[in-house]
């Protein structure tokens, strides 16, 4: 899954650099995906930056963690894909610190932080329409 968000934003840059032209967004899709366990802290803590709005997905992946081995029913699995929370953010461009701040804060574990804590991605967002009025752009987030 992040080869696909980094295969997106590539898709961005080569966009931006063939029209010759200096795109800028003023909104920006966050992705974060950290772990289960932390989604009601990191709620509280965008609930405090005064950011209400998100989406949750559960998603399966690994990185450093690699995943680990269960002993069930007598035999010894290996569990590759380790479950995580995707937390989809569509902000406007002065609500970006703050939301990571926050996210950042709340989803680690510890002073320092552990492998398998997560990662955030900020990806430009070009447009955004609220379906039930037509708004489009920042107004619609």
């Amino acid at each position: 899954m992040y080869r696909s968000i980094l295969a997106l934003y590539n898709v961005y840059e080569q966009y931006s650099a063939k029209s010759k032209c200096n795109l800028r967004f003023f909104m920006k899709l966050i992705l974060a995906i950290i772990q289960p366990s932390k989604l009601d802290a990191v709620k509280e803590a965008l609930n405090k930056v005064e950011v209400f709005r998100l989406t949750i997905v559960d998603v399966l992946g690994f990185g450093r963690q690699k995943g680990h081995t269960e002993v069930y029913r007598g035999h010894e699995l290996t569990v590759n894909m380790l479950r995580k929370v995707q937390l989809q953010i569509a902000v406007n461009e002065d609500f970006v610190e703050p939301t990571v701040n926050a996210i950042m804060s709340a989803a680690r574990t510890g002073p320092e932080g552990h492998i398998g804590d997560g990662k955030i991605f900020i990806l430009p967002l070009e447009d955004c329409i609220r379906i039930r009025t037509g708004e489009r752009g920042p107004e619609a987030i």
